[in-house]
């Protein structure tokens, strides 16, 4: 018998769904295959169908969003990308629950290891020396800081418009927080 690929993509779906509604509550130790698969309306072999166990299902959302930002980045007119273009990608709709998963309280440090890993340097325009010793640094000052502002945007349920909070960034890397500290 022939499976149907958009019911497949749909059971497929269902599981990563419930996952990182799960992911975003505990952390992933505490999930079980079993509860995902109740809370799906499938039993634990359809979840073997799809994935090995909890941590293949982990990468396969991590590579699932990473893939859509390189294509989104890919489809982008031919310029250098800034990190914000690259945070603008994530801002989809579609991409909320994964994002509140991955970046929530129980979330990945290594998926934030490897979002900073993909954004390449040519994709920052920071005005910083290269082959400088401080480089490093301010490179990592840059993309900790957006990514950790990033997630706290997601985490408030994104309690700014993407415009207000894309210029925030942008005015805090300009100017720093005393303008708003200002009357």
């Amino acid at each position: 018998m022939k499976k149907q690929p958009q019911i497949t993509e749909k059971t497929r779906q269902t599981f990563i769904e419930v996952f990182c509604e799960l992911y975003s509550q505990k952390p992933i130790e505490k999930i079980s295959v079993q509860e995902i698969a109740n809370k799906s309306g499938y039993n634990r072999s359809t979840f073997y169908q799809y994935f090995t166990d909890i941590y293949d299902l982990l990468d396969s959302v991590e590579n699932d969003l990473m893939n859509d930002m390189k294509k989104e980045l890919a489809n982008q007119e031919l310029s250098i990308h800034t990190f914000q273009d690259t945070l603008y990608c994530l801002d989809k709709r579609e991409h909320l629950l994964v994002l509140n998963a991955l970046l929530g309280d129980y979330g990945s440090a290594r998926f934030l290891k490897r979002l900073k890993k993909e954004i390449t340097l040519g994709q920052l325009e920071l005005n910083v020396p290269q082959n400088d010793a401080l480089t490093p640094y301010f490179i990592e000052f840059y993309l900790t800081t957006s990514l950790s502002l990033f997630r706290l945007w997601i985490q408030r349920q994104k309690d700014l418009s993407s415009e207000q909070f894309f210029k925030l960034v942008e005015n805090l890397y300009s100017s720093g927080i005393t303008p708003y500290f200002k009357e």
